[in-house]
């Protein structure tokens, strides 16, 4: 899974690079977002599988620490990336004829600045915040990787005014731009329901429903695992759930919007008649 994850990322990055067709904000965007999932899988994976392969499951507190801050920063910055994707589709779709203005390419530049920097800006507080807390008895944690609510649960300290600060970073980091998302799609089925045109519905409903399908795997899984009240938490939910946004959703990403964009799909055929052409020149 980890291996496919990089591939079809490095791939989305190779095409959007090669291709001046795809240099476009929403392709910008979108190799934003493989960037992030490329870096998630390289955080977690490599030291997971070094775990289970040498059955020597230790890491420092610097590395915990570092997985912490990255981790959250990549998480973080991709669901603000994702309603700056969604604002993209609401200029598509409601406003074509402007929207060279209202999305160029400095705004799109600093929506990306700016969801990269809140989330490393949540990363840094999380991971300084948690390492500061005394650890005693079993340093054991119950987890595939770092991750700040299990560190927490270690603490042989009091931690529920950072555990109230955590929630409302949470809140602020997870449903801020879910309700910029939801609104952004509201004003785009409204607009669709008054299209004429079934083709015009046809592809706006196919662009869209492929970021959708994008949001709902991330976000269900982030509000499961920080927005879940402390009591119905369960170590073993915990690992099945971060697996999705971890390794599953980094898959899922460049498949969705590969096999659902013609674009990317005409990208990648030009691509490999590039390379047959090249091997076939060499041979």
């Amino acid at each position: 899974m980890a291996i496919a994850s990089l591939m079809g990322n490095a791939l989305m990055l190779l095409l959007i690079h090669l291709d001046s067709r795809l240099h476009r904000p929403m392709y910008f965007l979108l190799s934003q977002l493989s960037l992030m999932d490329l870096m998630l899988v390289c955080t977690i994976v490599p030291k997971m599988a070094a775990d289970y392969l040498t059955c020597n499951k230790v890491i420092s507190s610097t590395g915990c620490g570092l997985q912490i801050f990255v981790s959250l920063t990549l998480d973080g910055g991709e669901g603000f990336l994702l309603a700056a994707m969604s604002y993209d589709r609401y200029v598509a779709v409601c406003h074509p004829l402007r929207y060279t203005v209202l999305l160029s390419r400095r705004l799109c530049l600093q929506m990306t600045l700016a969801s990269w920097f809140l989330g490393a800006a949540d990363g840094l507080m999380q991971a300084a915040a948690v390492l500061s807390f005394p650890f005693c008895g079993a340093r054991e944690i119950d987890h595939f990787f770092c991750e700040a609510p299990m560190l927490v649960r270690l603490a042989c300290a009091d931690t529920s005014v950072f555990e109230d600060v955590m929630y409302m970073c949470c809140v602020l980091m997870l449903l801020v731009p879910l309700s910029l998302i939801l609104t952004s799609y509201g004003l785009i089925l409204a607009a669709v329901l008054q299209m004429r045109s079934n083709e015009a519905r046809k592809k706006a409903c196919a662009t869209c429903s492929s970021h959708l399908s994008v949001v709902g795997l991330f976000y269900g899984a982030a509000i499961f695992i920080y927005m879940r009240p402390k009591s119905y938490r369960s170590a073993n939910h915990d690992k099945v759930v971060s697996t999705f946004y971890t390794i599953f959703t980094p898959v899922l990403n460049p498949l969705i919007y590969s096999l659902r964009n013609s674009e990317v799909k005409e990208a990648l055929k030009k691509w490999l008649g590039k390379c047959t052409n090249f091997r076939c020149q060499q041979t």
